[in-house]
């Protein structure tokens, strides 16, 4: 009897590994729908997207002038700090070599074309809900895009956070690569939904995070502690510990001007949101407001969390 412990518990182990190894494996697209790729639109989408504000190298300017997404900066999180890649159309040291379907599970799925899971520091669940032809789109303007020949530096995250395949767990909660539904939205709420949640990831930002580093559904855009753990991000949600008191104008305003209604400025790295919302068209700003004034109102957790203050902004 004693002699068969072990085996039977190197079988449970292997068991346990099989699970581990099904569970955590890779889900994305086997092939794209028939769309015509317009880089026009990915240009718009690449604003709107906020790709230069993380992707341009830390000494790069004003990010959002630049094209050159050789990658680099810092973000710093409880988990590590993670390095925005370069992904510039370089074959070697970008995304040059990916395939447009590479690209798509990339954005949608979280995972690169050796199958590596990316980290969520990459807000993939957001980007999550862009429609594929989107992302086409996007794609085939970062291929007209200058390539770069450097490498970003590379992650730093302690373990057991290194271990990559255990975020194939992580995204069994929060990735389901489904495109946003807007249904019961008006046309105007539904581009703004579409902005915010997807391709703006406002959620990113704007809503607080559970230990594990997931956004807490019932406090969406509440505001919370800044990823960074310096400082706090404001609730953007219609509540008077929010932006209850500002008429769509007044956040339109903001997302062109970066002044808020009472004339403070939006600061910190709302400033370069803004940089990319004063390109978008007013129409779009308009659906923005719109859509943020059409969420449900929710308290911010210390009162601290309103939208007017420079310093949470």
């Amino acid at each position: 009897m004693l002699r068969k412990a072990p085996i039977a518990a190197i079988a449970l182990i292997g068991a346990g590994a099989a699970i581990f190894f099904v569970l955590t494996m890779p889900r994305g697209l086997d092939a794209l729908p028939n769309h015509r790729p317009d880089p026009a639109n990915g240009a718009y989408l690449f604003v709107a997207g906020g790709c230069a504000s993380c992707h341009a190298a830390p000494d790069a300017g004003d990010p959002e002038k630049t094209t050159v997404l050789a990658g680099g900066q810092a973000f710093r999180s409880p988990f590590g700090t993670f390095y925005a890649p370069n992904i510039s159309p370089d074959r070697t040291h970008g995304i040059g070599a990916w395939t447009t379907l590479d690209f798509v599970n990339a954005m949608k799925f979280g995972f690169g074309p050796d199958g590596e899971h990316l980290y969520p520091a990459f807000p993939y669940t957001s980007y999550q809900r862009l429609r594929v032809e989107d992302l086409m789109d996007l794609k085939a303007y970062l291929d007209t895009l200058p390539p770069v020949a450097t490498d970003a530096p590379p992650h730093e995250v302690p373990f057991p956070f290194n271990i990559r395949r255990g975020i194939g767990l992580w995204k069994l909660l929060y990735v389901d690569g489904e495109t946003l539904d807007t249904g019961g939205l008006d046309p105007v709420r539904a581009r703004g939904a579409y902005l915010v949640e997807a391709l703006g990831h406002c959620q990113e930002c704007h809503t607080p995070r559970n230990f594990i580093g997931g956004r807490i559904a019932t406090r969406a855009f509440a505001g919370g502690r800044a990823p960074e753990g310096e400082g706090r991000i404001p609730n953007i949600t219609p509540h008077e510990d929010g932006i209850g008191d500002w008429a769509e104008t007044d956040i339109a305003t903001a997302l062109q001007s970066g002044f808020t209604p009472d004339f403070d400025s939006l600061g910190g790295t709302m400033a370069r949101v803004v940089r990319n919302t004063a390109q978008l068209t007013p129409e779009d700003r308009a659906a923005i407001a719109a859509y943020l004034k059409s969420l449900p109102p929710i308290p911010s957790d210390s009162g601290q969390g309103r939208g007017r203050g420079r310093s949470g902004d």
